[in-house]
């Protein structure tokens, strides 16, 4: 009798993608050192300065549900790839990853899926938070839009901290980091309005791709600056684009 081979389905591109992300996602969960600040960083600071501090003024509680939103993006954006990739280009991660029968893609859509989940979780407990407590009341669709905004701004921040990634060494990633994510945080008006800080920081604020992600937000309630929407949008397309390529050049030439 002839032996027959029968040749083995092709994985579907599609599952692998999804695994990949679960399991990043999964990954980053069981890290203490990233979960805490990166999920409750925001919520405790919502709770401090727009709950406890805005003495009931919803204004105020509403104005900073939705700039913590961003900071929250910001932050597992910058961290879940500055820091992580710095730390995977020096263990040889990134090596690895390259042989194996994957896609190559999947490596970084898991991690944006990863970042999306957890920017996800972030403007949830935001959300309860200000509905609950903060008094904030909005229609279906401005909560909608709020999230799905914080959500999308996950591309144009992870393409900033990827560029850092492949730039800074491992040790010295998390202070890189945090020198970008901390001063990117109080110029972008995400911690207390510009117009309560001096003057010069609004012309600084308009090339921070945190300051446009937070305007897109705000324009939803009426709190934007008045620019148009597709302006915010352009610069963070641009921004992602940018990124995204000078990141990938780098990791071409050095892995």
């Amino acid at each position: 009798m002839s032996a027959f081979i029968i040749p083995s389905a092709q994985p579907s591109r599609l599952r692998i993608h999804v695994l990949e992300t679960r399991n990043e996602f999964l990954r980053m969960l069981r890290s203490p050192m990233f979960v805490f600040p990166t999920l409750m960083f925001p919520l405790l600071f919502y709770v401090m300065f727009g709950l406890l501090l805005s003495h009931g003024n919803a204004r105020a509680s509403t104005y900073l549900y939705i700039t913590y939103g961003v900071f929250g993006t910001l932050g597992t954006s910058l961290f879940g790839f500055g820091v992580t990739v710095a730390n995977e280009r020096n263990l040889g991660h990134l090596l690895y990853k390259r042989a194996l029968p994957m896609p190559p893609s999947a490596y970084l859509v898991a991690k944006l899926g990863m970042a999306m989940l957890f920017a996800t979780l972030i403007s949830i407990g935001l959300f309860v938070l200000a509905v609950t407590l903060g008094g904030v009341h909005l229609q279906a669709w401005q909560f909608a839009t709020i999230m799905l905004t914080n959500i999308l701004g996950v591309l144009p921040l992870s393409a900033l901290g990827l560029y850092i990634g492949t730039r800074v060494p491992a040790n010295g990633a998390p202070a890189v980091i945090n020198l970008v994510y901390l001063p990117m945080s109080l110029l972008s008006g995400l911690w207390m309005p510009l117009s309560q800080m001096p003057a010069a920081i609004s012309k600084v604020a308009t090339v921070l791709p945190s300051w446009h992600l937070a305007q897109l937000s705000l324009k939803t309630v009426g709190y934007d600056s008045g620019q148009p929407a597709w302006l915010h949008v352009a610069v963070l397309a641009t921004v992602t684009v940018a990124f995204f390529l000078l990141a990938q050049r780098r990791l071409r030439r050095n892995g």
